[in-house]
């Protein structure tokens, strides 16, 4: 390791990346190419401080199995429930024991939500039916998003409708939409996550 001094001057002259890359090339006695050829032999184009650019990998393992208890508010002002008899709906009744749902990780950002009194599933079909299933399938995986409004949207993580997403939404009267005509930014199709 060679001891090296720069003035004042010198330092003022040089931008963050580069006062990096001095040190680095005086440091490891090296040329700018060969440290620029080592990061992208090592994981890709050089980034701002020199190194190897890319996105950080993150490990979201922690999350699959997570059980989250919670009922669904929707933006419509109704509780989402699912009956003893698989069918979805909602209600105005804050105690009702069928709106109590059970929201699991079972993948990054896909959910499945279960009745935790009927055991049912939250499901929606190809052709875009809300319905309860009674055993967990592909219909049952929903994608699980914040909107800018701070309420959540599921939506079929298997099914669309041409390249359109489907969505779990409650109309005016609680009733389950069709996915085929619910979008994304239609308020119907946003819930809020309460804490039971």
């Amino acid at each position: 390791c060679q001891d090296y001094h720069l003035n004042e001057e010198q330092v003022n002259s040089f931008s963050v990346c580069n006062t990096y890359l001095l040190h680095t090339q005086l440091y490891m006695n090296i040329s700018e190419a060969e440290l620029i050829s080592r990061a992208r032999a090592n994981g890709g184009p050089v980034g701002r401080t020199g190194g190897a650019q890319g996105r950080h990998v993150r490990s979201y393992n922690h999350l699959l199995g997570d059980i989250r208890r919670r009922k669904l508010f929707s933006f419509q002002r109704f509780f989402l429930r699912i009956d003893k008899n698989g069918k979805v709906n909602g209600t105005k009744i804050k105690d009702d024991p069928f709106s109590i749902l059970e929201i699991t990780s079972v993948d990054v950002g896909v959910v499945a939500i279960k009745g935790l009194s009927s055991n049912f599933y939250l499901a929606i079909s190809k052709k875009g039916e809300l319905y309860g299933a009674r055993e967990f399938g592909v219909d049952c995986t929903l994608k699980e998003r914040i909107e800018e409004n701070g309420y959540n949207t599921y939506a079929s993580a298997k099914w669309k409708h041409g390249k359109r997403q489907m969505f779990v939404g409650l109309n005016g009267q609680g009733k389950p939409m069709r996915g085929k005509k619910t979008r994304r930014k239609n308020t119907a199709t946003h819930f809020l996550p309460t804490v039971v």
